[in-house]
């Protein structure tokens, strides 16, 4: 596969950016009552993601507007925004059949996005994980059919966490082909202990549910059978940095745990890419410490509430020197990307 190129400008390459079609094709499917996405008027401006009849989020038009995402880009110093589409989206809980037909709609759509501004949009596409054969035939087409950078997944498949090794086959596949892959939470674990408003999912659950992801990819041995393979962490990891010292202590104390788990998971966590979307420096400066500065990248969560509206702000609020700061800004998502520098 031909490597994509990059050169910059000054801007950042923000790696944590979600599109939402404006409308989807009716459901053809055969199963009655499939929870298929479809969208309806809203507020000026904005639009209804409806779900089984129900409304899922209402999006703002930043959300399939490449015109408009531009102009906000260039207000913030953001060179580059790579598109993924928002996770719920991703519906591990359709049919597979169903699942693959979305997926084949949601990439041709930011194939599209990407082809109009190539030098502004990057991609990762959707797959089918609930059927992993139909995955990794979604994720060829999708790198090698409609030229993405690679694939967004969420951080379990109906309750089954990534490091599973029945998704083997899948991270073999994206590795072998060079994927740039994103986890973002979906669905997370402990919905039913949180106290207030359906928002606290966003705001309490997701740090929990990345890391949870991210410590199966250690304990499973995922980063381990494929050192090569590129897979970032969205949320700056959520709680990974809490997690990383107790397991790298227990591994050490524990013959059975080492017996386990190959590679040290301090070393594991280092080689995953994180973004840096935890709102305060200290959280970042603690995350540059444990994983280096060459595995942190700009992510915003763009166009959606909870977005961080000034990365380049944030970086500089770290306070770190020129050659840290242009990693962070654009040189390690360029990598994680698979750029030709």
């Amino acid at each position: 596969m031909d490597r994509p190129t990059f050169r910059p400008r000054c801007g950042c390459i923000d790696i944590h950016t979600h599109v939402v079609p404006r409308d989807f094709p009716a459901y053809l499917g055969s199963r009655t009552g499939a929870p298929w996405p479809s969208m309806a008027q809203a507020q000026p401006c904005h639009r209804h993601v409806m779900i089984s009849g129900k409304v899922y989020r209402t999006v703002p038009e930043q959300s399939w507007d490449t015109a408009l995402r531009r102009d906000d880009m260039d207000r913030i110093e953001v060179e580059r925004h790579v598109l993924s589409p928002m996770p719920e989206l991703l519906s591990y809980w359709l049919a597979p059949e169903d699942g693959a037909v979305l997926s084949r709609y949601l990439n041709e759509t930011l194939a599209q996005m990407v082809a109009d501004a190539p030098t502004r949009f990057s991609a990762l596409a959707a797959v089918p994980l609930q059927d992993v054969d139909l995955a990794i035939g979604e994720l060829d087409h999708a790198m090698h059919g409609l030229k993405l950078s690679g694939v967004e997944i969420g951080s379990n498949v109906n309750g089954m966490a990534i490091g599973d090794p029945r998704f083997e086959p899948f991270f073999a596949a994206a590795e072998a082909w060079g994927a740039a892959v994103f986890v973002h939470p979906l669905r997370p674990a402990g919905m039913d202990r949180l106290v207030g408003p359906p928002s606290l999912e966003q705001v309490v659950a997701f740090p929990g549910e990345i890391g949870l992801a991210a410590a199966s990819l250690i304990t499973g041995g995922t980063l381990a059978r494929h050192p090569t393979l590129r897979i970032a962490m969205s949320h700056g990891g959520g709680s990974i940095q809490a997690l990383v010292p107790r397991l790298q202590f227990a591994w050490e104390a524990t013959q059975a745990l080492r017996d386990t788990i190959e590679l040290a998971p301090k070393s594991a966590a280092r080689m995953m890419f994180y973004d840096d979307l935890l709102y305060d420096a200290a959280p970042i400066r603690a995350l540059i410490e444990m994983v280096g500065e060459s595995q942190v990248m700009v992510g915003t969560d763009y166009p959606f509430a909870i977005m961080d509206r000034e990365p380049a702000r944030r970086l500089l609020s770290l306070e770190l020197g020129e050659e840290a700061t242009q990693a962070l800004r654009w040189r390690n998502a360029a990598r994680w990307l698979g750029f030709d520098r």
